[in-house]
């Protein structure tokens, strides 16, 4: 698979950045930095659609919305909030106001005049059709692997409005490379079909070989092109996030020791255009989001935090662990407060997890199940081989889960099972081939 090459030059340059990999920002420094930028570019009379993540990424949300909401109020004409949910359940009103920083029920309190709305992404009638890209990109972006016609659909709140305002963290992504900037829109609140093939495009070149690469990746190059059709300006706001333990004054947070209290500072805030302050923030992320070892780990203990209420998003513990994982280990992910593996996709279950493989080798059977479910099931279950001859599939690594899903619909999926309660984590911590993770998810792993 061909990646299509490093970030154009001056690209990130053409973005305003407060902050660097060695720096933590104070919220003083965070709130002038966006009143400044916002003050300076055309907004007055016009509309603007603020899309921001759910809360399955750490960031300080109500710090970087409420400087937004200082800066936009009373200048703009319509201010929409507009949650990227991909295809991710919906939040309720009580998690909205927890995730955006308001009473629940007393919105206009904190946000006077801001409407909050969830990506119904369940909903065709939600949708505006931009039009298509074509099938000769795509089997340009996958290397003739795809040929196929992709409608671009995007929720009609982004383009009933002026200006679409990208609000979020920047993450090492097992589809994209690093996330943000565009991916807001596909697959935050894009169509099924792109979202599909974006996502089984990343399958394709693998989650171990894609996740954490800075350049324009293939899916990266997919997502722009649906981009280049939104009529809406597109500008960015793009976090990097710090993890600073309770007590660090200067932002240094060993990974692999738990800690009772972490805060998600930000070592830096860009601004410009979406795919300038993309690239920008991208920079830090790879030197701030990356964790080398010296050499692979026999097992890994990740464990998951409380935003990772199921396996869909919980995943990312396996993801981000994978490339340190010797050939024949495992991952354990620890996490007893999962009691499902999805609310929304129940296909997984009558597909199991399965390598790439798997699933290229009986493309006849499994062509017809939603592309994004199929890339799912790979992402979790790694590296491997499939002899469709034999029917024998070998994978690189075992995927055990520790949670509150019961061991028979583990081991239905393809998964392996521990009891959640037998798990000592400093038990585990005290071994010298096991590898503990608290906070498993954002932090990428990988060997030198």
């Amino acid at each position: 698979m061909t990646f299509i090459g490093e970030v154009p030059p001056g690209l990130a340059a053409a973005a305003a950045r407060i902050g660097d990999a060695t720096t933590v920002l104070d919220a003083d420094q965070v709130t002038a930095f966006v009143l400044r930028e916002l003050a300076d570019h055309p907004f007055d009379g016009r509309s603007v659609c603020v899309l921001v993540p759910d809360a399955t990424r750490t960031c300080p949300l109500p710090l970087l919305l409420r400087a937004v909401h200082e800066a936009l109020h009373g200048r703009v004409s319509r201010l929409t909030v507009l949650v990227a949910l991909g295809t991710h359940a919906p939040m309720s009103e009580d998690a909205l106001a927890a995730h955006l920083g308001y009473e629940p029920g007393r919105l206009e309190q904190t946000y006077p005049g801001t409407t909050v709305v969830n990506h119904e992404w369940w909903k065709p009638e939600i949708y505006a059709d931009l039009g298509t890209v074509p099938a000769a990109r795509i089997a340009e972006l996958s290397d003739g692997r795809m040929e196929l016609d992709v409608p671009v659909l995007l929720n009609r709140a982004v383009v009933d409005h002026d200006v679409a305002l990208v609000l979020g963290p920047v993450l090492p992504h097992e589809v994209v490379g690093i996330s943000g900037g565009n991916k807001y829109f596909f697959p935050g609140v894009g169509g099924q079909k792109i979202i599909d093939v974006s996502h089984w495009l990343g399958a394709l070149i693998t989650s171990a070989d894609i996740i954490g690469t800075t350049g324009i990746t293939p899916v990266r190059a997919l997502i722009d092109d649906g981009a280049a059709l939104i009529p809406s300006e597109k500008l960015a706001i793009c976090a990097v996030t710090a993890e600073v333990a309770d007590g660090a004054v200067d932002g240094a947070v060993d990974a692999t020791v738990p800690s009772p209290v972490r805060v998600s500072g930000l070592h830096s805030v860009s601004f410009g255009d979406s795919r300038a302050s993309w690239a920008s923030a991208a920079e830090v992320c790879a030197a701030t989001h990356v964790t080398y070892l010296d050499a692979p780990v026999r097992r890994v203990l990740s464990v998951v935090p409380q935003m990772y209420d199921e396996i869909w998003t919980a995943a990312k513990g396996f993801y981000k662990l994978e490339p340190v994982v010797a050939d024949g280990g495992e991952v354990i992910l620890y996490a007893p407060h999962v009691t499902e593996i999805s609310s929304t996709h129940r296909e997984i279950h009558d597909i199991g997890y399965h390598c790439r493989d798997y699933f290229v080798a009986q493309w006849d059977r499994f062509s017809q199940v939603h592309w994004g479910v199929l890339a799912h099931s790979t992402h979790l279950r790694g590296a491997g081989t499939y002899d469709a001859a034999t029917g024998e599939e070998r994978l690189r690594v075992r995927v055990t889960l520790a949670t509150a899903i019961p061991e028979e619909v583990c081991h239905a999926v393809n998964l392996g099972y521990l009891d959640p309660a037998s798990v000592d984590v400093a038990a585990y911590e005290a071994d010298p081939d096991t590898l503990v993770v608290p906070r498993a998810g954002e932090m990428l792993f990988r060997l030198h």
